[in-house]
């Protein structure tokens, strides 16, 4: 099956089911507010974000009946059956339950055909059923963040603890990820952020970024120098001293992906399919804003840095 509940995808693999999923796509305060494009997929494919509620299922038709928020670009908020891409997992779904997902389409002049629910997420259980084998954490704003150490692209040991007196924009990346949408897409962002940053020496000086990457045995420290290096623009010529690119040690993966809330399993190829997770850490250690998805926008992040940065 491929379902994620509370953070962790039910894949229809032969290896046990773990957390993960390419996540659905929402900004975590604002649910529809920024009418983001869709993500391009092959030819006329396109894919939207979706939140809502299981209304029913119907397992003989493979269907379930939405009631979803408001989709931009796509569809007002309202309650429509859509087919399911995996339909064995509708098993796993019940009326009263809380999703997201991901709406696949084909677009042509006519408009949006073939519509299907892909890469469900059970975010809140109608009737909890279950114990999971992983706690996955869900970060709560004022809570302190736990020191995780790090290497990082100078081979140097770091820990969370250490940036206290700044205000930290945290993301989780890995350097092979294909899918221009989702790790690219948060290295792009951090390095709009990092140069607009770089305009004012004082608000630069109480901030940091750091991208943690989920696949510490191919993303050793010089792979993470190359790849930040390409992303901040200067190449050999950066120094890391405002943006750490950094992994965890094997064994403390775990700990941070599930405090984090990032699910992670083996794709095809070396890939891995992943969720995403973005935090603002407060100069006192302590969270500031969650985002989860993938549709925030660079420039209200970078306000939402600023307006912790001036605390």
């Amino acid at each position: 099956m491929n379902l994620l509940r509370h953070g962790r995808i039910i894949e229809s693999m032969k290896t046990s089911y773990l957390s993960c999923v390419l996540l659905a796509f929402a900004l975590v305060f604002s649910g529809c507010r920024h009418a983001a494009a869709p993500a391009q997929l092959q030819g006329n494919s396109v894919s939207f974000p979706v939140r809502g509620s299981v209304v029913s299922t119907d397992p003989a038709a493979g269907e379930v009946m939405l009631d979803a928020e408001a989709i931009p670009g796509f569809m007002d908020a309202m309650a429509m059956p859509y087919k399911l891409a995996q339909p064995d997992v509708i098993s796993e779904l019940h009326p009263g339950d809380r999703i997201t997902g991901v709406i696949r389409a084909t677009k042509d002049d006519g408009g949006f055909h073939d519509a299907k629910l892909d890469q469900i997420v059970i975010v809140q259980q109608a009737k909890p059923d279950y114990k999971p084998a992983i706690q996955y954490h869900v970060p709560q704003i004022g809570e302190a963040l736990p020191d995780f150490k790090l290497t990082n692209q100078s081979g140097k040991s770091i820990h969370l603890a250490q940036f206290h007196g700044r205000v930290v924009l945290l993301t989780f990346i890995y350097t092979r990820c294909p899918l221009a949408d989702f790790c690219p897409r948060m290295s792009e962002n951090f390095a709009q952020i990092d140069h607009a940053l770089a305009t004012d020496p004082k608000l630069y000086a109480k901030t940091h970024l750091l991208s943690i990457s989920f696949d510490p045995a191919y993303d050793t420290p010089a792979v993470l120098r190359s790849y930040g290096g390409a992303y901040t623009g200067k190449y050999t010529n950066e120094k890391f001293d405002h943006w750490d690119f950094a992994a965890p040690a094997k064994d403390d993966l775990p700990a941070i992906t599930q405090y984090f809330d990032v699910g992670v399993t083996p794709g095809e190829k070396g890939t891995f399919n992943h969720s995403l997770s973005t935090m603002i850490v407060g100069k006192d250690g302590k969270v500031v804003g969650w985002y989860p998805m993938k549709d925030w926008q660079p420039q209200d992040m970078l306000q939402a840095v600023k307006d912790a940065a001036a605390k």
